[in-house]
């Protein structure tokens, strides 16, 4: 078996029968709890409705005209802590605070009826009568794949810059295939081509003010949606070590061409992660999946305190990764190649909750230890890149390099410039980029409209 085939294969989604039995299990809430637990509006209440009803074009077309990724938050959402963790079909009580059936799975469920939309030929999606008004969009990520189709169902010639060789930005390039294929991203980005939108990959926006030179090239409006591709760093300034990756780049080898090279640093070799996010629990299945001797996964608080979702936790425990947890890595030992041979760590132990709201994890004096590694990946957060508020030098910006901007309409300080996703909100669910994309559309039509 290769290298593709064994972290490729993305879980089977439901059947026909499947959904249909699992959407007759809903209450068919008057005020659906589900659909106000939606933050792109998605809708489930009515699409599950539609469902029970027979009607599975209606309900792919409120799937569809609300969230032009909904196939993506289907796979991808944090389902549990959104629109299910609202479902009335629980029947919570003193005795079972946790309710006595689980709720309706309806990540599952709108993932069924987008791929049976595929299968079948049915479009819902229509291009709008054509306007003079052409609008920019930087960045194809979620959000700027969001913004760029509502204005382009609305009629507005959109090109997208896509800095990468395909579109898709962090849904490409950040998220293991064993948990969102391209082919199925692919099937997305074709809906939204098929609606006139343009896109110009391997074209970075850089340059002193290209961005707001864009207003000046025709363009009526400009999306920033450029996300976060700069890795947080264990050390500041860290020379060049090899065996040392950032989860970006990690993740990112194994779409673009470099997995068989990957596999060949990952097989048979000791590899330790460093964090305990969603992006943290890629990089040990992967590693696993690419024949990893052993993995660990090496996290400065407890296991309750991990952001990651509990299945992730759960599914990474039982593929044998080691969780070395209340251990906080400092530093780095090589050989006189640079070869990354050990990890340093100390001990931590819980102190004070922080902003977060998270227990503060405080260093114990004199507990510092080593472990012979042969790869480490930091998966420890994405940052705004330094040289990317050049292109736009007008437009305000906030702590850490992010852009301010109205929450609610994407405006920036410049007029015509308008901004989203996670150069706006930091690291974010991709549910949450999707509604900043349409938000910036919605805004984006009166603007040009005046």
């Amino acid at each position: 078996m290769n290298s593709a085939d064994m972290i490729d294969k993305m879980e089977k989604g439901f059947d026909m029968g499947q959904a249909v039995a699992e959407a007759d299990r809903c209450l068919l809430c008057y005020d659906a709890p589900c659909s106000i637990g939606c933050p792109a509006n998605t809708d489930p209440g009515t699409f599950i409705r539609k469902l029970r009803l027979k009607n599975i074009t209606g309900a792919i077309r409120t799937i569809k005209q609300n969230n032009i990724l909904g196939g993506a938050c289907g796979v991808l959402c944090p389902t549990d802590r959104l629109c299910e963790k609202a479902c009335s079909a629980v029947f919570k009580s003193e005795e079972y605070p946790n309710g006595m059936v689980p709720p309706i799975q309806i990540g599952k469920i709108q993932r069924f009826l987008i791929e049976h939309s595929w299968e079948t030929g049915i479009n819902v999606l229509e291009k709008g009568d054509v306007k003079k008004e052409k609008v920019a969009v930087v960045g194809s990520g979620p959000s700027g794949l969001s913004c760029a189709a509502e204005l382009a169902q609305e009629g507005y010639p959109v090109t997208v810059f896509e800095a990468k060789a395909e579109p898709g930005g962090v849904l490409r390039y950040g998220i293991a295939p064993f948990r969102f294929s391209q082919d199925f991203l692919q099937k997305e980005v074709d809906e939204i081509k098929a609606l006139g939108v343009e896109f110009k990959c391997n074209r970075r926006i850089e340059g002193d003010k290209a961005a707001e030179n864009l207003l000046e090239q025709g363009y009526k409006a400009v999306y920033l949606a450029p996300g976060l591709w700069k890795a947080a760093q264990l050390k500041s300034n860290p020379i060049k070590i090899k065996g040392l990756y950032s989860s970006i780049d990690y993740l990112a080898s194994i779409r673009d061409g470099r997995l068989e090279e990957t596999t060949s640093h990952v097989a048979g070799k000791i590899v330790a992660v460093i964090g305990g996010g969603a992006v943290a629990m890629d990089c040990v299945a992967t590693a696993y999946k690419l024949g990893a001797k052993d993995v660990y996964l090496i996290y400065r608080r407890s296991y309750t305190q991990m952001p990651a979702e509990k299945h992730e936790l759960i599914e990474s425990l039982e593929m044998g990764v080691h969780f070395l947890l209340l251990n906080q890595p400092i530093d780095y030992l090589t050989d006189d190649q640079q070869q990354l041979t050990q990890i340093k760590c100390v001990r931590t132990e819980l102190g004070e909750p922080d902003d977060s709201g998270r227990r503060r994890p405080l260093e114990i004096a004199g507990t510092e230890w080593t472990m012979d590694v042969d790869m480490v990946i930091e998966a420890l957060g994405n940052q705004s890149e330094d040289a990317l508020s050049s292109i736009y030098p007008n437009v305000e910006i906030k702590s850490k390099g992010l852009i301010k901007a109205n929450a609610e309409t994407a405006e920036t300080s410049v007029p015509g410039i308008f901004a989203g996703g996670d150069i706006v909100r930091g690291p974010a669910l991709v549910v949450n980029a999707v509604q900043d994309g349409k938000n910036a559309a919605q805004t984006i039509q009166k603007y040009l409209s005046k």
